[in-house]
This record gives structure tokens, C-alpha cells and sequence, in this order.
């Protein structure tokens, strides 16, 4: 699969083309935007690319060179998949070997020091099978807080046999001594109608499906490919519920039965762990829709489509104020992911919060006489 088949970002890929043509590669190169948008996918093809038996700027994918990267990647990714599976620690890092091509992921929620000083260890030395050897550093800005010196020391004395790849959705989150030895490479979302092309030819999903993922994909290719139908729609149902109790009509004061609402899509928003980022996604989604309708936007621009009379409606009924106090608390969320907190307990307080609000609004807006909150 040459650099023809890569979707999307040819800025990028005309980029790493000049660089092989010119056989100006640099020893550091930082792939940088947001998830899903092919970074690390680039990142493989230009490891082949430096490695190619038959072309100079491109890859055939065929050759003996080509294909052994290909095998480099996969056993790296079944090892790598091996080693989460283990329970003790000193486990996971015991005989850890890196290829000439090795894609380096977080082993945990890091990637951890061991992993930094095998890439250290491996860097200056010679390739052994390949001619060029490639070190992809996917979510660099994981790297455990002990080992970023490591990385720099490498950085700063960059080997004569081996190209680092750094690959992060948010140069930002590294260090301003990591990023300025490094060439960046920014990558853009990718186009729905790109994406919706590509779904067309890969994807068995109907054609409401396949229309309805490019447009919540956000520009990530790995989002629509992947996306399940049954899955966001258990996801999403608990915040069409948080939402419609939060911004319920209150002319009668604030029903039994919005604030049972309240607590059961509380509860089902933080049930599985396993999928509570995907979770938070939605909910920023459906917020950023939210404000384009509140700001007047045109309804093309909204992602769910499909809860266009919904959102109007909540549109009308809450402020910019409050849209924004529910972003910051997913925010918070999103930073106690990782902690043992009970989040059902945040995700209700959040509710919570944004009715009193309302209420207060609602009493300013008509001089203390708004509606009360039922028993």
C-alpha cells in the first residue's frame, strides 16, 4: 500500500515524500493532531519508505525489507497486547526486546522507564536486519514523569543509525525542550465526505449508519471505521436523559420524576469503566452542538443531526453560563478518570448544580416570583 492509498492530510504526506526524495530525513520528527487522523499509520508507511528495496520516495509494500517491517510491527503489537495482559509488574518488562522497526505504546496508562531505556539501549546501535532503523513513539506524552529525562538525553544526542517518530495529539502536553529538537508534522481532522467515501467501500453498515458515523466521527478515519451503532446508542442514551432533566420545563417546580431521571442517567454514564472515555467524548460532542445552536449557527454544522428538535429545545433553555459550567465538569471527569472516585456521585452534583442555576436565573429573570422546586 503505497503513500497513494494514505486518506486524508496530503500536506503531510507531501511533506515526508520531499524529505525521502531529498534524503533529508530528520533524526526527530514529531507527528502532531488530533486521534484517529493516521499519524501513526504515516508513521509505518515512512518507516518502509526508509527502508524500501525497489523505491527512493515511496514504499512497494512487496520486497523483503517492506515485508519484514510489516512482521517487525506485528509481533511488537502482540507482544505489547502479551505483556497488558500480565498481572505483576516486574512481568511486563522482563525480556523486553525492540526490533529495528518497533512501535513503542503505553503498557499501561504510561509508557513506562523500562520501555524509554530499551529505546535508549537499542538507539545506538546498528540496525540488524533493516537499513534504517525506526522507533514510533505512539502518545509520547505518556511517558511516565521518571523517564522523560531519558528521552530528551537521546534527543539531544541523536544516533547516526536510528529516526525517532514521536506521535502525540497535542504537542502542547510535551516538553519545550522535546519539541524543539523534534520537526513537527501537523495533521488535520480528515473531511466527512472523505470519510463517508472511504465507509462506502469498507464499511458493511446501511447508508444511515455509514452517514451518521462520518459526521460523529470528527474527522478521525479510526473512529468511523470502528464505529458501532448498538454501542453509542447505549452510550449516548444516558446524557439525552442528564440533559432533558436539566433543562426540563419548570413552570410546575421540579418533578419526582426528573430528579429519578437525574440519578439513573448519573449512575448509567459512570457504570463501565471500560468505556468512560468514549462516554466523555459524546458528551463533549453533544455540547459542542449545543453551543452552536445557542450562538445561531447553521444546523449543517451539528454533528447529531438526528436530535436537532432536542437540542433546539435545550438550546432555548439554557444558558451559556450553564453549558459551559456541564463542559467544565466533564473536564473534570475527564482529569479523575484514572482515580478512584465515584463519579456517578460528580455526575449527579454536576445536574444538581446546573438546576439550582437555572432556578436562579429563572427567579432573577422575573424579579424573585420563578418557579420552586417540588417535593
Amino acid at each position: 500500500m503505497p503513500f497513494n492509498a494514505y486518506i486524508g492530510n496530503s500536506g503531510a504526506v507531501r511533506t515526508v515524500r520531499e524529505m525521502l526524495r531529498t534524503g533529508r530525513v530528520p533524526g526527530t520528527l514529531l507527528f502532531t493532531g488530533p486521534d484517529g487522523v493516521g499519524k501513526k499509520t504515516l508513521a509505518l508507511m515512512l518507516a518502509k519508505a526508509l527502508n524500501c528495496g525497489r523505491l527512493r520516495d515511496d514504499f512497494c509494500g512487496q520486497c523483503h525489507r517492506c515485508c519484514q517491517v510489516d512482521a517487525m510491527v506485528r509481533a511488537a503489537r502482540e507482544d505489547l497486547a502479551r505483556r497488558r495482559e500480565l498481572k505483576a509488574s516486574g512481568q511486563r518488562i522482563e525480556g523486553l526486546v525492540y526490533f529495528d522497526v518497533q512501535l513503542i505504546e503505553p503498557m499501561t496508562r504510561f509508557i513506562l522507564s523500562e520501555q524509554v531505556r530499551e529505546l535508549r539501549r537499542i538507539a545506538y546501535t546498528r540496525p540488524f536486519d533493516l537499513l534504517r532503523r525506526v522507533l514510533i513513539v505512539d502518545q509520547v506524552q505518556t511517558i511516565h514523569w521518571q523517564a522523560v529525562d531519558v528521552l530528551l538525553k537521546v534527543l539531544e544526542e541523536p544516533p547516526e543509525t536510528t529516526i525517532f517518530i514521536l506521535i502525540s495529539p497535542n504537542a502542547a502536553e510535551l516538553r519545550p525542550t522535546i519539541r524543539s529538537r523534534a520537526r513537527r508534522i501537523v495533521f488535520s481532522p480528515v473531511g466527512a465526505e472523505t470519510i463517508l467515501q472511504l465507509l462506502e467501500e469498507k464499511s458493511a453498515l446501511p447508508k444511515a449508519e455509514r452517514q451518521q458515523a462520518a459526521r460523529l466521527a470528527a474527522g478521525s478515519v479510526a473512529k468511523a471505521l470502528t464505529f458501532d451503532p448498538a454501542a453509542y446508542a447505549r452510550q449516548i442514551r444516558p446524557w439525552l436523559d442528564l440533559l432533558d432533566s436539566v433543562a426540563a420545563d419548570w413552570s410546575g417546580g421540579v418533578a419526582a420524576e426528573e430528579w429519578k431521571q437525574l440519578i439513573e442517567s448519573a449512575r448509567a454514564l459512570s457504570e463501565r469503566h471500560d468505556e468512560f472515555e468514549d462516554v466523555l467524548k459524546i458528551g463533549y460532542s453533544l455540547l459542542r452542538d449545543l453551543l452552536l445552536m445557542v450562538e445561531g449557527a447553521e444546523e449543517s454544522a451539528v454533528s447529531h443531526v438526528d436530535l436537532l428538535p432536542r437540542l433546539k429545545r435545550w438550546s432555548r433553555r439554557l444558558s451559556l453560563a450553564e453549558i459551559e459550567r456541564l463542559k467544565d465538569g466533564l473536564d473534570e471527569a475527564y482529569r479523575l478518570r484514572t482515580r478512584n472516585v465515584n463519579q456517578q456521585l460528580g455526575f449527579e452534583a454536576l445536574g444538581i448544580e446546573v438546576m439550582v442555576q437555572r432556578r436562579g436565573n429563572q427567579e432573577d429573570s422575573i424579579s424573585g416570583s420563578g418557579p420552586a422546586f417540588g417535593d
